[in-house]
Formats: C-alpha cells, sequence, structure tokens
C-alpha cells in the first residue's frame, strides 16, 4: 500500500529516489505513465498488468477508451529500481509533468503520482476548498 507524501529531488540526469517503505511494493518493477492533471502515475507491474488487461478490453468504438488508451499507454516506460533505490524517469515523461527539483511523491494506496512541487500544492489547495463535493461523495459511497 502507497500511503503519504514525499519530497524528493531528481536530479540532471533525471532520477528521482522512490520513497523507501515503497520500495519493497515494486521490486518486481514499476510502469510509469502520463497521469491525469499534467502528474505521472507509477504502478507496481502485477497493478500495471491489470489495469492494462481492462482497458484493453475496452471497445475501440469508443472514443474516450481510445484516448484513454493513447494518454496512458503511448507514453509509458518500464522502470526499475537502481542500487540507490531511484528511478529514471524518461524525459518527455519529465516535460509532460513539468518535472524540476523538488518533486512530490504522493502515495494513493495501489500506485504512487509523481508531482512538480508546484503543481501539488495547486492540487492541495483545489482539495482544501471542494471539502462538501468530497464528503458528498464519500456518502454516496456510504462512508
Amino acid at each position: 500500500m502507497f500511503l503519504g507524501e514525499y519530497e524528493h529531488t531528481i536530479d540532471d540526469k533525471g532520477r528521482v529516489a522512490v520513497p523507501a517503505r515503497f520500495r519493497e511494493e515494486v521490486a518486481e518493477g514499476l510502469v510509469l505513465t502520463r497521469g491525469f492533471d499534467r502528474c505521472l502515475q507509477v504502478f507496481p507491474r502485477p497493478i500495471w498488468q491489470t489495469l492494462a488487461q481492462r482497458i484493453s478490453a475496452s471497445s475501440l468504438g469508443n472514443e474516450e477508451a481510445r484516448n484513454l488508451r493513447r494518454l496512458l499507454f503511448s507514453g509509458a516506460a518500464e522502470v526499475e529500481l537502481d542500487r540507490q533505490g531511484r528511478i529514471l524517469i524518461p524525459h518527455n515523461l519529465r516535460e509532460y509533468a513539468g518535472l524540476v527539483e523538488p518533486v512530490v511523491i504522493a502515495g494513493l494506496d495501489t500506485y504512487f503520482e509523481i508531482w512538480s512541487r508546484e503543481r501539488w500544492q495547486s492540487v492541495l489547495d483545489t482539495l482544501d476548498t471542494s471539502g462538501s463535493a468530497i464528503a458528498a461523495h464519500l456518502a454516496d459511497l456510504g462512508i
């Protein structure tokens, strides 16, 4: 399970450390891809495979399904942790997410996201002002 927020630097080569608490869950490798809201989504390989199968089962006749495939698959990259627990983020994905140091790694249960610190702060500001809508959604879930 991926939980918490962590701030890390990204080096000149595009490497960033994965939080130590996350490393055991990603020992089989990771898949990085474009995320929603101009961040990167990072999935352990087994979670990615399940997600990819579900997305691939969607109809090619559905425009939204095709766009989801384009967003997630065309920019995806398989990566491994190096000896220092870092991953190399490909240049195209760094540009997409506007990643410069520092970055924020946010755990979201089954995957985590990598954000520019500035964009992450903007997301947090939005969350702070939309508490009622979030509470209503939780109520709809019976929570």
